[in-house]
């Protein structure tokens, strides 16, 4: 990593709360990945490579905490573009599962990684759940090498199930696996790929599809025991839709969020996915247990699922981050334009001081490296790592704006990326990623699309 001192740029957004949400016209001097100094006017050192960033604005790398790479090959499916989830589920990826081959899944995870890097993702949490009784592959390590070739942070949410029709409505056809299936898998790949520290590069979590009925109560809370004594955190989907709190209490006869305590599934390690439909009793559990949510407004928008109350629980001091979902169910995989619509919709919904351009930048920044246990990435400020955007605003959505901090969230679109680093190591520089050719990947996934269809 050679030391690098970006200067110039007409504003600095640190994804700090509050006042210190702007840091000004700095300019920023990174040193072995970390950010060293940040004041205006720093002076070139020698062995220092400048990156200019006039015109341009400065934020952390934004922490998508929630996706499904393997549906960036299924995006508008005519069968599922007008369906609820369940309706979706069944007619876009449970249909198509157990043809998805390795192939299938890198070309998948290029294109989805690809477009994060490029609206400025430094760290992408993948939920894979394509596991089953017999399944000749090993999704996971596909997934980590994919993830190596780009550059980016990668955390593996190892999903699956160990049944399956026990929801009525769920559409899971697939074999159910064994729960010692799942925990030696988990074990091999932390053995394998997991990190420790501050601002590591991988890490694995223990993540079963849905904890209210992809696997019993016995088991969630074997899952449970067996990720804290690996020292692996705990993700699921959750409230997503009326109809997981309908199941749940009539299966269960209480709420998600008071089974997911019964059970050993809340905790300062543990977010879920969604969390659209919370009660109010349900959120001292989440405040005082420290439990993360995953916003993905875009996803619970395109199917009707309803909005999450995000601004609320980030105001009672709930963990909230931001996630753009898979992309069969968003037709994107774009963190600015998950930014926008969280600005947008929010205040639609409960006025229009609801929500701020800062707060929305804390969720997908400092907030989702608070869910993930990420403790030195997430921010701009001197100690943490550089991951970092630098974002031009060359195109004429943002000519005219009078504040330029906030115009990527308030304009939406994908600003130009001048640059984006990761642990002070350029991984996109001038809107290109380098050493991946965009034209040969789009026949790629052409041809791989065309296989799924």
């Amino acid at each position: 990593m050679s030391d690098l001192l970006i200067r110039g740029a007409e504003a600095v957004m640190t994804g700090l709360p509050g006042e210190q949400a702007r840091a000004g016209a700095v300019d920023l001097r990174i040193r072995d990945g970390v950010i060293h100094e940040m004041a205006a006017g720093l002076i070139p050192a020698a062995d220092e490579r400048v990156i200019e960033a006039r015109g341009c604005v400065v934020y952390p790398g934004w922490i998508n905490t929630h996706h499904h790479l393997f549906q960036s090959l299924l995006k508008a499916v005519p069968e599922g573009i007008n369906e609820p989830l369940f309706g979706w589920l069944g007619a876009v990826p449970y249909p198509r599962l157990t043809r998805i081959r390795d192939r299938h899944l890198e070309t998948a995870a290029m294109v989805g990684l690809a477009e994060l890097l490029l609206s400025g993702t430094s760290t992408c949490a993948d939920h894979h759940y394509i596991y089953y009784a017999g399944l000749d592959s090993e999704m996971g390590d596909v997934l980590f090498e994919v993830a190596d070739r780009l550059g980016l942070r990668f955390v593996l949410c190892r999903g699956g199930a160990t049944e399956k029709g026990r929801h009525p409505g769920y559409p899971n056809n697939l074999e159910s696996e064994r729960v010692d299936d799942i925990i030696n898998d988990v074990q091999r790949l932390r053995e394998r790929y997991h990190q420790v520290g501050p601002n590591p590069m991988r890490q694995v979590v223990m993540a079963p599809t849905t904890p209210t009925f992809s696997v019993n109560p016995a088991v969630l809370r074997e899952l449970a025991r067996a990720a804290r004594s690996m020292g692996v955190r705990l993700h699921s989907h959750l409230s997503e839709t009326r109809d997981y709190v309908t199941y749940c209490r009539e299966v269960h006869g209480m709420t998600p969020v008071q089974f997911c305590a019964e059970n050993e599934w809340l905790g300062d390690d543990v977010w879920f996915a969604h969390m659209v439909h919370v009660a109010d009793d349900e959120l001292p559990l989440l405040l005082q247990t420290g439990t993360g949510i995953a916003h993905c407004p875009q996803s619970n928008c395109r199917l009707g699922s309803g909005i999450a109350r995000a601004p609320e629980m980030s105001r009672l001091g709930i963990p909230v981050s931001l996630a753009v979902d898979g992309a069969a169910s968003n037709e994107a995989a774009d963190m600015i334009q998950e930014a926008h619509l969280a600005w947008m919709v929010h205040r639609a919904h409960g006025g229009a001081d609801a929500v701020t351009a800062e707060e929305v930048i804390e969720w997908g920044t400092r907030g989702g490296a608070r869910v993930l246990g990420l403790d030195g990435i997430g921010t701009l400020s001197v100690g943490s790592a550089a991951d970092l955007a630098i974002y031009d605003l060359d195109q004429p959505r943002y000519f005219g704006a009078h504040d330029v901090a906030v115009a990527p969230v308030c304009a939406g679109g994908t600003a130009s990326l001048r640059c984006l680093l990761v642990n002070g190591k350029p991984v996109v520089e001038n809107g290109a990623i380098p050493g991946l050719d965009m034209e040969a990947l789009r026949e790629q996934a052409a041809r791989a699309t065309a296989e799924l269809h």
